[in-house]
């Protein structure tokens, strides 16, 4: 009676996953044999991804007295000869710790197709490739973290996904930064003994299932080649944990101390309380977080959206997570990239808006191993074209892995069994940046 139910089970929670999820499932790839070596423990990745398409020209990359240059000055930063603009004025005090790539060339304007190869590094036409952070949470997190090892603040992580990693790279999400997430609590009346032997009871029904499913199997062996009741089991087991774990109250941020909600801007400002959540999931080990601002598909008015919403917003919660981390001792440890979709176009439309430019745009790095206080790379004198320094999207993912201690050639098999490295081949780090 046991095997029957035990199926069903199953076959329901695998009904509930997406058509691109299921192949992934049942091939959980394993490192090349160096794999042991490259575990990385104790490093993170934060993403501050700009949904919409972000305006560099506005942000990273002015252009005073030309016609491209819109309505705002440039300011001086803590990085002798940077200059951001002044709607940053609280990133700027931390920008010694930060860099510029001004040279990125994404090649998609495309909202789908831009945040897909943003977040994974590349477009495969052949197998869904998981995000970074999919990827650095199968390189780096700890095998004893309690807590899930990739997390999304908002809900970008959970659309682009683990690909053919598998659920057990699938970040969990956070729709709401400083509410703590939907069923992470034991049900009204079950206390923190009765749900472990719910969990007892449930890994007996699970061993008796794939037991039967794969007779004569060693467990190290249903591991290995990835199948999906051991994936099943394993995200299963993140899920216990979590709900009985004393860490669960990590993603309460309203309990912080009032000078550091302000230091984030409040907690009206819900990115920079994202940001603050992913400075405490990093001091708890998590491998890596993603946090939303959306809002940048700015294709009309956009000086007033940047300087009265957008900019305070993205100010605020991006210095003050600098300078958190820089304080905490975390920064060492910590890559930090800002990026979205694509830039936005030099020129000025009739509606005094930016349209799609993925030619030639800026993304922001730091932590980790990545050099401070830098501009990488530089614009024509109007931004229409690369002057210096073209850095691809892999490139960019090349140097992050390297800023997370990680060699950008390491390789992962797809669930077609071919070894891919991690950034797209013939990419390159920034040499000057790592």
């Amino acid at each position: 009676m046991a095997f029957p139910m035990n199926r069903r089970h199953f076959m329901k929670h695998l009904a509930g996953l997406s058509a691109l999820a299921i192949p992934g499932m049942q091939f959980v790839q394993r490192l090349r044999a160096a794999e042991s070596t490259l575990k990385k423990e104790g490093k993170s990745l934060i993403v501050l991804w700009m949904g919409g398409g972000p305006s560099h020209m506005d942000l990273w990359d002015l252009k005073p007295g030309e016609a491209t240059g819109g309505e705002f000055k440039p300011m001086k930063t803590t990085a002798e000869g940077v200059e951001i603009s002044e709607i940053l004025p609280t990133v700027a005090d931390q920008f010694k710790h930060l860099s510029i790539i001004r040279s990125l060339s994404s090649g998609e304007a495309d909202h789908m197709r831009g945040t897909q190869v943003m977040n994974a590094g590349r477009i495969d036409p052949i197998v869904t490739w998981p995000s970074i952070g999919s990827v650095v949470s199968s390189l780096v997190t700890s095998k004893d973290l309690p807590l899930p090892g990739f997390i999304g603040v908002g809900g970008t992580a959970q659309r682009i996904g683990p690909g053919f990693l598998g659920m057990t790279y699938a970040p969990f999400t956070v729709q709401n930064a400083g509410q703590p997430p939907q069923n992470i609590k034991a049900p009204a009346g079950v206390d923190d003994d009765r749900m472990r032997r719910r969990q007892r009871l449930f890994y007996e029904v699970e061993d008796t299932f794939t037991e039967k499913l794969f007779p004569g199997m060693k467990e190290e062996d249903r591991k290995e080649s990835g199948d999906a009741a051991d994936a099943h089991g394993t995200v299963y087991k993140k899920a216990f944990d979590l709900t009985v774990s004393p860490l669960r109250t990590v993603f309460e941020v309203r309990n912080e101390d009032k000078k550091t909600l302000e230091m984030y801007g409040g907690e009206r400002n819900q990115f920079g309380m994202g940001c603050l959540l992913a400075r405490k999931l990093v001091e708890k080990g998590v491998s890596c977080v993603e946090v939303d601002l959306g809002g940048w598909d700015n294709h009309a008015n956009i000086f007033p959206t940047l300087k009265s919403n957008l900019g305070p917003k993205l100010d605020k919660g991006m210095g003050g997570l600098v300078k958190d981390l820089v304080d905490k001792g975390l920064w060492k440890n910590t890559v930090v990239v800002w990026m979205g979709d694509f830039g936005r176009t030099p020129r000025i439309n009739q509606n005094a808006g930016r349209d799609h430019w993925a030619r030639c745009w800026s993304v922001v790095v730091g932590g980790g191993g990545i050099k401070g206080g830098q501009v990488y790379g530089s614009t024509s004198k109007d931004g229409m074209d690369i002057d210096k320094n073209k850095v691809s999207v892999g490139d960019l993912f090349a140097t992050l892995y390297k800023g997370l201690g990680l060699d950008p050639d390491t390789k992962i098999r797809d669930n077609l069994s071919r070894p891919k490295s991690i950034a797209i081949e013939g990419s390159k780090a920034i040499s000057a940046l790592v």
